[in-house]
């Protein structure tokens, strides 16, 4: 039975994935780097430490890990201060499913970047916990952040929603054991395979209702297309894991 739902903040409440790539690579430009084709993809829910490692070390910026991180983050809050991003159906979506559930967020944006985006949306007494992958072991696609909002809770895994829109995002909230609502993200598509892993899927948040989320728990746990032609769902590309990804963790 659902208890809870967990959100995850870009590309499901905000139309952010875009403004992370462009700051990643101004930084990357400025500063000796080199961008590769796959690291848009390399890089979506990595933790702060794990995204400013791969930017030294992959990418060759020539700069420590912890000013990688405040120069990326400064150019996404000023974005952010002048125009919040917030997906269409965002705050109707938080309102509607918090009535009924208490709310988590499980980030892979740094805490300094959850607490700007809650203020400045009004959301921030929405949610009973946020938590941002840099205060966990690993980012997405692994486990860790989904199980930490669990676990702060109050409750198993199996008894939470994660809604999603990435191939690491979902990968994630399924090896943590959480029941996945997916709402694929059109700039930065997931692998159709994994969208066709999740329990439910949904063209946008119009379609994150209660009646929607009140039938996951009368089916068993595996895809059910709604909203979203399968057709259109295998039309989706593929991006490529991470370099050391070999599936979820358990």
């Amino acid at each position: 039975m659902i208890r809870a739902v967990v959100f995850d903040l870009d590309g499901v409440l905000l139309d952010s994935e875009s403004l992370w790539d462009d700051a990643r690579r101004q930084v990357v430009a400025r500063y000796g780097g080199h961008w590769r084709e796959q690291a848009t993809a390399d890089m979506q829910g990595m933790s702060s430490l794990e995204w400013s490692n791969y930017l030294r070390n992959q990418l060759g910026v020539e700069l420590d890990e912890a000013e990688i991180v405040e120069l990326v983050v400064d150019i996404l809050l000023d974005r952010y201060r002048r125009a919040l991003p917030l997906l269409q159906g965002a705050r109707d979506a938080v309102a509607r499913i918090g009535g009924r559930w208490p709310l988590g967020l499980a980030s892979s944006s740094n805490r300094v970047v959850i607490e700007e985006v809650l203020t400045l949306s009004g959301l921030a007494s929405a949610f009973q916990t946020t938590v941002s992958s840099e205060e966990v072991r690993r980012g997405k696609p692994y486990p860790d952040v989904y199980l930490e909002a669990a676990r702060r809770l109050g409750l198993s895994p199996q008894r939470c929603v994660a809604v999603e829109d990435s191939t690491n995002g979902i990968d994630a909230a399924i090896a943590a054991g959480l029941r996945v609502v997916a709402v694929p993200n059109r700039d930065f598509p997931p692998k159709p395979e994994v969208v066709a892993s999740a329990d439910l899927v949904l063209a946008s948040l119009e379609g994150l209702t209660l009646e929607a989320l009140d039938r996951l728990d009368d089916r068993p746990a595996n895809a059910t297309f709604d909203q979203v032609d399968e057709e259109e769902i295998e039309s989706f590309p593929a991006s490529d894991p991470p370099s050391d990804w070999a599936g979820p963790a358990g």
